[in-house]
């Protein structure tokens, strides 16, 4: 679904953050990506999301270049990016209400939505009454409610505690694999990519370039963090990331 070859990026000014970037991403598949503070992480998801273009090279999404941001693409930032005059339900219904979707049609899915996300109840809540992981459940409910192929996620469970973290980790390959949605996700950290990652691309230098690919198959099934191809794979990412 997602190809890269040969991207780079350079700034006003000639500062390159991206250099000869090239990797591939198969459909209902999880990439994660993990590599320095720095290297160009948030960077290559706002070029995936059509928010910024490349200086070279070509990014493909299912065969198409990337020119411009596409419906069939959703983008959490770190933050959430959650207005905080908004409820709940408004927050969910965002995208669709920026996409022209009728209000009875908006409020049909917001409402299975919430549902689904056991939300409901919290529905005319507004953000700064809601727990991190509810803030967190609201961001993927407004970028699930507009039914994207592609879901892009900068560090979206770092300001989590471990538990909570764990539960949304769970949750996020639980709605991956019922709506066959392909997920690229950024993190800093070595077991939560260990843990999501069908394959984990390190990147790292600057100009940032791929370090390292790693496949890991066995990525989101019941009781993987407790496997030794859990522990294995955390391994090879730590070697990969200090080797920067």
């Amino acid at each position: 679904m997602i190809t890269v070859d040969r991207m780079s990026k350079r700034f006003e000014g000639g500062f390159q953050v991206i250099e000869d970037l090239s990797f591939s991403l198969e459909k209902g598949r999880t990439m994660a990506i993990i590599g320095p503070s720095g290297c160009g992480k948030t960077t290559l998801l706002y070029i995936l999301a059509g928010l910024t273009r490349p200086s070279d090279g070509d990014v493909l999404i299912d065969g198409k270049k990337v020119e411009g941001p596409s419906p069939d693409v959703s983008f959490i930032l770190q933050d959430f990016g959650l207005l905080p005059w908004k409820n709940v339900m408004d927050n969910v219904c965002l995208g669709m209400k920026l996409r022209g979707v009728p209000e009875d049609e908006r409020t049909r899915k917001g409402m299975h939505m919430l549902a689904e996300l056991g939300l409901e109840t919290h529905k005319e809540h507004f953000p700064a009454r809601l727990s991190g992981g509810e803030r967190q459940r609201v961001a993927i409910g407004r970028a699930l409610a507009t039914e994207p192929k592609l879901l892009l996620m900068d560090e979206p469970f770092s300001s989590l505690d471990t538990l909570t973290r764990e539960r949304m980790q769970e949750m996020l390959l639980q709605i991956r694999k019922k709506n066959g949605l392909t997920v690229l996700v950024v993190t800093h950290s070595i077991e939560e990519a260990s843990f999501l990652g069908d394959s984990i691309l390190v990147l790292g230098g600057r100009p940032c370039t791929v370090r390292s690919v790693i496949d890991n198959p066995g990525a989101g099934s019941e009781g993987h963090r407790g496997t030794d191809s859990y522990f294995s794979t955390c391994k090879a990412v730590r070697r990969a990331v200090e080797s920067i």
